[in-house]
């Protein structure tokens, strides 16, 4: 009997920022094929925006894309990228 080689369909990744502290009535939204920013001051906005950016760099880099990124090293990523 034949051995079937099924590949299977990799899983679908999907970076959410959701920023809560606005107060100005502005509805901010940031979205790419791999991510999404939602609300948010203008400031924490930009910095969720800002650390998204750096952290897809970062994956780049190291020749690795969102879905097959282990959580540990995702959470690691986005430290270091987190502007302070």
């Amino acid at each position: 009997m034949k051995k079937v080689n099924r590949r299977r369909k990799p899983k679908p990744a999907h970076l959410l920022g959701l920023g809560l502290d606005n107060e100005d009535g502005h509805k901010r939204l940031t979205t790419a094929e791999e991510f999404t920013i939602v609300g948010g001051s203008d400031e924490t906005h930009g910095r969720m925006t800002e650390t998204v950016i750096k952290t897809f760099e970062e994956l780049k880099t190291r020749g690795k894309k969102l879905a097959a990124v282990e959580a540990h090293e995702l959470a690691e990523i986005i430290h270091k990228a987190t502007p302070r």
